[in-house]
């Protein structure tokens, strides 16, 4: 209980405290030098970059989902109609003419592209094939499910790092190897075995769990799990390696002669070092998150995006199937933004701009 005690105190001593060390600021501010005219074009600099960045992805990601709308096997005016009529037939010349005209298939290729782009910068992202709905409004009726789970998943994921980390990591003999070995094993688990395994053992065997997840608590621990803990594997063993680097160094040394206990010097000083890699892949951790909630929403019979991606590829609604791709492109762009201004309150001495 003590033990327990001591690490919730040291945990919440590091998300209260600021920082060590003298920050950069202040160190050019005692030399005289206030670092502005350096430091803030290199900032704004940076800033247009990842926007430039971030432009770039989501116009590839739009350019391939349009060549998978125009290119696919099939003709979009036939899929169209026998979607609408429930039937799977040739259609005549006759028939297609009017679906040609009404959704310029016709249209050039290139005319056709600027219009697609135009309408995504306008958010309209098509109509479904298979529902007969603007893609944008079947997006958004669904999303909320899918990024509750991604989200607790990834909150779940970095609570086991926090904890295996601070107490296994950089220790010799057996603790360091059963972390060691718990997050390598973890790591390489696929989602989709990792879901079947808490279906059958925890919800089919010991009937602790829906098999069905719905929409409450306990439907969302299994698929939160599912994703969880491979990601924690993965994280984990990122955060390991620089654990052990960091701990080495001469301020753990320091920290220790000022009486902490091991578990608030871990906690306080050596993982603050320790996690920046760590949640540097976090952003794109949550992107594959998105594309894992395929696996757990599907397992579990849970509703959002997964489900109604593997609905809309089975009927070939191309649209529905490209705007989620550009909606999980969005997702990744946000995502690894959020994490940039995650640095400083993880270690203020990062530069921002």
């Amino acid at each position: 209980m003590i033990f327990a005690e001591n690490f919730a105190e040291a945990i919440g001593e590091t998300i209260a405290d600021s920082g060590h060390g003298p920050s950069p600021t202040s160190a050019s501010t005692e030399s005289g030098d206030t670092g502005y005219s350096s430091h803030r074009p290199r900032g704004v600099l940076r800033w247009l970059a990842k926007a430039a960045s971030a432009i770039i992805v989501l116009f590839v990601a739009a350019s391939i989902t349009f060549l998978l709308q125009t290119f696919a096997p099939g003709d979009r005016a036939t899929l169209l109609l026998n979607l609408a009529e429930g039937t799977a037939k040739e259609r005549t010349p006759e028939e297609l003419a009017p679906v040609n005209a009404a959704h310029g298939f016709d249209d050039s290729v290139w005319k056709q592209y600027l219009r697609y782009i135009g309408g995504i910068a306008r958010g309209d992202l098509g109509t479904s094939y298979q529902l007969q709905e603007p893609v944008t409004s079947v997006i958004t009726e669904q999303v909320a499910p899918t990024l509750i789970l991604t989200v607790s998943a990834l909150v779940v994921a970095w609570l086991f790092v926090l904890v295996l980390t601070t107490l296994t990591a950089g220790r010799r003999g057996v603790w360091g190897a059963i972390g060691s070995l718990i997050e390598t094993v973890s790591a390489g688990l696929p989602q989709y075995w990792v879901g079947s395994i808490l279906l059958v053992v925890f919800a089919i065997g010991a009937g602790w769990f829906p098999v069905e997840s719905g929409s409450g608590l306990p439907g969302l621990i299994l698929p939160v799990l599912t994703l969880a803990i491979p990601l924690a594997g993965f994280l984990g063993q990122t955060t390991r390696a620089e654990f052990e680097r960091a701990i080495d160094q001469p301020f753990v040394l320091t920290a220790r002669s000022r009486g902490l206990s091991d578990v608030a010097v871990r906690a306080r000083h050596v993982l603050r070092h320790s996690i920046l890699p760590a949640v540097t892949v976090s952003g794109w951790a949550l992107g594959a998150l998105l594309s894992g909630a395929v696996i757990a929403e599907t397992v579990f019979a849970r509703a959002g995006i997964g489900q109604t991606l593997v609905s809309a590829a089975s009927a070939r609604d191309v649209p529905l199937v490209s705007g989620i791709v550009i909606f999980v492109a969005v997702v990744y762009i946000v995502a690894n933004l959020v994490v940039d201004a995650l640095y400083t309150l993880i270690d203020p001495r990062i530069e921002v701009p």
